[in-house]
C-alpha cells in the first residue's frame, strides 16, 4: 500500500496501474449524497508531497476556503500503516484526535479496497472518511462550494469552458499526471520508454499553446492550470531523476519553465509547496525506486524566484476576482522548505 505518494496506485508485475478512488461521495450545495456543503463539517487532510492532494491545497487557498474547510497535512514519510499525522503534537490531529488517517477509512468501511490515499475529506463529527475521489474534490470546492467562497474568488471551472478545460485535462492526467508514475514505477524497459516519451510528447504539444497564451484555457487560471502545475512544479525536483523523465529538465524548456514559474510566483500556488516535504517523500518512501533513501541536495530553487515575464501575454490570473491573501501563520511553508531571494535548496 504505502510506497505511492497518494497510495491510489497499484503495482503489478507487468505494469503501473492507478486505482480508482473507492469512496466517491460528493459534499454539495444540496447534499444529494448526504453531505451538505457546511462550514465547519469537514476537514481536509493532505500531503503537500502528494501532486494529487495539492490540488485541493491550492483549490482551497484560491477560493478563500480555509476559514470553512479545516486542513490537517500529514508526514511526508509514510510507514506500514500510511499517512501519519506525526508532525502534530502528541503524533495526532488535533481536530479529528487520530493518529493515522485510515483511522478515518476503517471508520467508514472495513477491508476497503485501494489503500489509504489523500486528499480525504472526513466529516468532522462522525469522524468518517466522506470521499477520497481527488479528481472530482476539486471540481466540487469550485462550483459547490460558492457559497462560501471568499468575496472576489476566481471562477476556476466556468461553465462556458468546461467541455475544453476537460479536454485538456484528461490529456495532461493521461500523459503527464499519471505519465510520470508510469515511467518511474514501470517494470521493463519498453513499458518505461513508451510512458516517458508520452510525457514528453504532451510537454511538447503543450509549449506551442503555452507560447501563445498565459494559460491553458481561456485568459484566467482554470482547474486545468492547478492540474498541470502540481506535476511541473515537481518535476525537475523528483521525476527527471527519480522517475528517469530526463529527456530534458523543465527548466530547459524556456515556455514552460516560464509558465510555472509564472504560477508559483502567484499568491496561492507556490505559498503551497513544500520542497522538503517532495523530496523526502518521493526519495525516502519509494524504496524499490531509491533503495538507500538518499535524498539528493539539489535543483537549486533560486530560479523559481526569477523574472517569467508572461505579463506580455496578456490575461487577467483572477479574472474580475482579486487574488488570496496571505496563508494562515499555522499552513505557512517554512522558509528552508522553499526558495527565498537570499537563499537556494
Amino acid at each position: 500500500m504505502g510506497s505511492a505518494d497518494d497510495g491510489n496506485s497499484a503495482y503489478g508485475h507487468k505494469a503501473f496501474k492507478r486505482s480508482k478512488s473507492h469512496f466517491a461521495d460528493r459534499v454539495t450545495a444540496d447534499g444529494r449524497d448526504g453531505w451538505p456543503v457546511e462550514a465547519g463539517r469537514y476537514r481536509l487532510v493532505v500531503s503537500r508531497a502528494c501532486p494529487w492532494a495539492s490540488r485541493a491545497v491550492i483549490s482551497r487557498r484560491l477560493l478563500g476556503l480555509e476559514d470553512a474547510l479545516s486542513m490537517a497535512i500529514a508526514d511526508p514519510i509514510q510507514d506500514d500503516r500510511s499517512w501519519r499525522f506525526t508532525l502534530d503534537p502528541d503524533g495526532r490531529d488535533p481536530v479529528l484526535g487520530i493518529r493515522y488517517l485510515s483511522e478515518a477509512y476503517d471508520k467508514r468501511e472495513s477491508d476497503y479496497p485501494g489503500g489509504v490515499s489523500v486528499p480525504a475529506l472526513v466529516d468532522i463529527p462522525s469522524g468518517k472518511l466522506v470521499t477520497n475521489d481527488y479528481q472530482q474534490l476539486t471540481l466540487d470546492l469550485a462550483t459547490e462550494w460558492t457559497a462560501l467562497h471568499r468575496e472576489g474568488a476566481p471562477d476556476l471551472y466556468p461553465r462556458a469552458l468546461r467541455d475544453e478545460i476537460d479536454t485538456v485535462m484528461a490529456d495532461v492526467y493521461e500523459d503527464v499526471n499519471n505519465g510520470v508514475y508510469r515511467a518511474g514505477f514501470a517494470s521493463g524497459q519498453e513499458e518505461y520508454e513508451e510512458a516517458c516519451a508520452g510525457v514528453f510528447h504532451r510537454l511538447d504539444l503543450l509549449t506551442p499553446r503555452l507560447a501563445r497564451q498565459r494559460y491553458l484555457v481561456g485568459d484566467t487560471i482554470t482547474e486545468a492550470d492547478i492540474r498541470l502545475f502540481t506535476t511541473l512544479v515537481r518535476f525537475d525536483a523528483v521525476y527527471h531523476g527519480h522517475f528517469k523523465c530526463n529527456r530534458w529538465k523543465l527548466a530547459e524548456n524556456e515556455v514552460l519553465w516560464a509558465y510555472v514559474r509564472d504560477l508559483y510566483q502567484t499568491p496561492g500556488f507556490g505559498d503551497t509547496v513544500d520542497f522538503d516535504h517532495i523530496k523526502r517523500h518521493y526519495y525516502q518512501v519509494h524504496t524499490g525506486i531509491n533503495p538507500t533513501g538518499i535524498v539528493p541536495l539539489g535543483p537549486d530553487l533560486a530560479g523559481w524566484l526569477t523574472p517569467h515575464h508572461r505579463e506580455g501575454l496578456g490575461g487577467r490570473p483572477f479574472g474580475d476576482g482579486t487574488p488570496p491573501g496571505p496563508a494562515p501563520t499555522a499552513e505557512t511553508v517554512p522558509a528552508h522548505h522553499r526558495p527565498t531571494t537570499d537563499q537556494g535548496d
